[in-house]
């Protein structure tokens, strides 16, 4: 009886949005009198960092501090159209419409600053710090504040912007009906170590190397921490989660979340993780999204593991101990094979 070490790999590239009926989303960005700005969506929110990343994109479009921003995510009813929040297209399909929407409102906020300052409104720059201030000439310059004031008040304009992100319908082969279901890829590759005891079946990853690709981090430390947490949920799949019951008698499964297993902070493992960025020519600075993916490849990687380590290949989720050791007397014992280095 030993315990055997593994390692496995998996890569991925993972399709970013769809492309049905041209995958859109809206977006509505306005300024209230005091130099704030709001971006109504209907995008939902899930705790993946959306509302964070959409006052960035916007924020940066603008010219204005991320503090000046504010993201109110409604309803279908009340908010601009959005396909919704799925498929990890969030940063990408609202980021660009969010975008669009903010460009249009910084062109009408430069218009109403140029006729305060009496100045073309090409002449004009903000500095990311509340100010609109004359190219070459900082001393002259006004406050995003004071324009959004003098727009409503004086000048009747209001400092708005409409935006929609609309993906170009794809060719269809006519003979196939082959077409592009995306207009960009993220792509992944995942390093898994385990340690297998061929006495009880156990598992225990020791381990985990990740490299991303991802486009762009519009917020690295967010990106980090989507990473991390979505290799512990792919951990949690390839091992422990499972709705089935365990024997043929249903009344075996799990009947609460008292009962349902799932890996405690003790079972988390070091993480490396590598960020590449290769800016997508259709993203919002580049951004593609990161979403489900940093879930995906760790399955693939513990079941190559654990191969690796005894020489069984388990075919059904989650590789519960039993399935291990079932698996190795059905071999005749455990084959550890050649380690990778």
């Amino acid at each position: 009886m030993a315990k055997h070490h593994g390692r496995g790999v998996a890569t991925i590239n993972y399709p970013i949005g769809m492309n049905l009926g041209g995958d859109p989303s809206q977006a509505l960005v306005h300024s209230n009198p005091t130099g704030k700005f709001t971006v109504s969506l209907s995008s939902i929110d899930l705790g993946q960092g959306m509302k964070s990343v959409i006052r960035q994109i916007c924020a940066e479009t603008l010219g204005v501090p991320v503090a000046d921003v504010y993201v109110d995510t409604a309803d279908s009813d009340t908010g601009p159209h959005c396909t919704g929040s799925f498929a990890s297209r969030g940063t990408h399909r609202v980021g660009n419409a969010v975008m669009v929407a903010a460009r249009e409102a910084r062109a009408v906020m430069m218009e109403a600053a140029a006729e305060e300052l009496e100045v073309d409104p090409g002449d004009l720059e903000t500095d990311g710090r509340g100010n609109i201030r004359v190219k070459g000439a900082p001393h002259r310059s006004i406050t995003v504040r004071e324009v959004a004031m003098a727009a409503q008040f004086k000048q009747g304009k209001t400092i708005a912007g409409r935006g929609i992100f609309l993906v170009p319908l794809s060719d269809v082969d006519p003979e196939t009906g082959e077409m592009s279901p995306a207009t960009c890829y993220a792509h992944a590759c995942v390093i898994v170590d385990v340690e297998v005891d061929d006495e009880t079946g156990d598992v225990s990853v020791l381990k985990m190397t990740s490299a991303y690709e991802i486009g762009r981090a519009i917020n690295p430390k967010m990106v980090e921490q989507q990473l991390v947490g979505g290799a512990w949920m792919g951990m949690s799949h390839a091992l422990y989660e499972t709705v089935e019951p365990y024997y043929p008698d249903p009344r075996e499964g799990p009947r609460d979340f008292n009962e349902y297993l799932m890996p405690g902070p003790g079972d988390i493992c070091p993480h490396e993780i590598v960020v590449l960025e290769r800016p997508a020519p259709d993203g919002p600075f580049g951004a593609k999204g990161i979403g489900e993916m940093c879930a995906n490849p760790v399955l693939p990687a513990v079941a190559n593991a654990i191969f690796n380590a005894v020489g069984v290949r388990i075919n059904d989720l989650p590789i519960t101990p039993e399935k291990v050791l079932r698996a190795i007397k059905a071999r005749g014992g455990a084959v550890p094979q050649a380690r990778m280095r």
